[in-house]
């Protein structure tokens, strides 16, 4: 029987970077947070705009779009 959430891609992210060598105790640097969704034009997730840019809750509620998150990358 499979364990569920830690198979998958809840796993496959912290296995590549320590496949990559990335220290795992090292905090990311604060990047700037980018919103992805999927929308009725682009169904696919897909890049929305910078997260201090659009209203992630409203662009929610209204249903424009789904699937969004907040994804903040480190700038290495």
């Amino acid at each position: 029987m499979g364990k569920g959430y830690a198979e998958g891609s809840a796993v496959e992210e912290p296995l590549a970077a320590l496949e990559r060598g990335d220290d795992p105790l090292k905090p990311l640097a604060a990047g700037r947070a980018a919103v992805y969704g999927s929308t009725e034009a682009n169904p696919e997730r897909h890049f929305i705009g910078w997260a201090d840019e659009v209203d992630t809750d409203t662009l929610f509620a209204s249903g424009e779009a789904w699937g969004v998150q907040v994804v903040r990358r480190g700038t290495a």
